[in-house]
């Protein structure tokens, strides 16, 4: 069995004014106490499986992975190398803060085993990153990449976010510029959205978050596209831009359905073998988790098996996502005809609006509706 492998690390040095991550401040943590509840994890996991596992992925998200040093990072990797037979070529990511990063610490990442950076830049501009709550600035981040490939690292990912509060489409489209100069491997351009619980939503429902116009921030999603695909990035998922190879493999495996392992606190994972799959979660507390651990056990909160109708709905919303599309032929030979055919139904009704574009067995969104894909996707839940 093939499965990707997640690692939660939840620490920050300071909680984002707009996350609504599984993530706290990090003051007083215990970095290596936490790593070693983690190897744990995966000592109990893998006893628990019923078969053995080959990762083809690694990927240490938050949370703010680069507060871990690269000698407890190496220890993770040793790990999945030892217990789920880390493929040789495996990508291997580590999300990073600008903010917390030295060469010595990426000469070290690299070392241990780390081949892809996530840089979280969000921001090339101070006033926004002040006004989000990243406890980096314009410079740190600009220094960062340099650092990365000074150090070696030949796939680096930036994530910006648009339709901010206070930006105007002018200055995306600078940022957009800024970080096609810097040549990343990848792109991961966001829109802000207000999570429910967040600083942010208080501000929103205050009046106190001057946000984008609903056209303006159409019009940044478009600036998005246009820009980066000039510069020879290919549009490959809603929000995600690569250089021909260099698509986040981790990810992308969410969306195929393929299976993954999370470990550590709060983390998610999906089981699989049989086209319906199986989801559990860790509890997100990481005194409740730290809990289950020590007493040998995995802790699996919210254990749910996929009906068909699950499984049928996430290979049309998840699959979608994907601007290449969905091959149908896999799933009519997997659910049959029958099972498909009201799914079927409603993506003909899309593609007599135009919104959909169906190919011999594969159907994509139309280049003119990923604007509006998310009311495609819905429609499939």
């Amino acid at each position: 069995m093939r499965a990707g492998i997640y690692i939660h690390f939840p620490f920050c040095l300071k909680k984002c004014l707009y996350c609504d991550f599984n993530s706290t401040p990090a003051t007083g943590s215990d970095h290596r106490g936490y790593v070693e509840l983690l190897l744990k994890e995966v000592e109990l996991r893998q006893a628990a499986l019923p078969e053995p596992v080959s990762a083809p992925t690694l990927y240490f998200g938050g949370g703010t992975p680069s507060l871990m040093g690269p000698e407890l990072v190496g220890l993770v990797v040793a790990s999945a190398r030892e217990r789920f037979s880390l493929e040789p070529d495996a990508e291997v990511t580590l999300e990073a803060n600008p903010g917390t990063l030295t060469r010595e610490r990426l000469d070290g990442y690299l070392a241990a085993g780390v081949n892809r950076l996530s840089l979280g830049v969000q921001s090339f501009e101070d006033r926004l990153l002040k006004r989000l709550g990243r406890v980096h600035s314009s410079a740190e981040a600009l220094s960062a990449f340099q650092d990365a490939r000074r150090a070696g690292f030949d796939n680096i990912s930036i994530d910006l976010m648009h339709s901010l509060p206070g930006q105007s489409l002018s200055q995306w489209r600078e940022a957009l510029e800024l970080a096609v100069s810097l040549v990343p491997e990848h792109v991961s351009a966001y829109a802000l959205s207000i999570e429910e619980g967040t600083p942010f939503e208080r501000l929103h429902d205050e009046g106190a978050l001057p946000l984008p116009a609903e056209e303006e921030a159409a019009a940044m999603f478009e600036a998005t596209t246009a820009v980066l695909s000039k510069a020879g990035y290919r549009h490959y998922e809603i929000s995600n831009y690569a250089l021909p190879g260099r698509h986040s493999r981790h990810n992308s495996a969410y969306w195929n359905r393929l299976s993954y392992l999370g470990f550590g606190a709060g983390a998610h994972s999906f089981w699989n073998p049989d086209g319906l799959g199986r989801r559990w979660k860790n509890p997100g507390d990481v005194a409740a988790y730290a809990g289950g651990i020590e007493a040998g056990l995995p802790v699996d909160e919210e254990p749910e098996q996929l009906t068909l109708k699950d499984a049928l709905s996430e290979s049309f919303f998840l699959g979608l996502r994907m601007l290449d599309g969905l091959d149908l032929a896999p799933l009519l030979q997997r659910y049959g005809e029958a099972a498909l055919a009201p799914y079927l139904e409603q993506a003909a009704a899309w593609e007599k609006r135009g919104a959909l574009i169906r190919e011999g067995s594969l159907i994509r969104v139309s280049p003119g509706a990923v604007i509006l894909a998310n009311g495609i996707f819905s429609s499939f839940v």
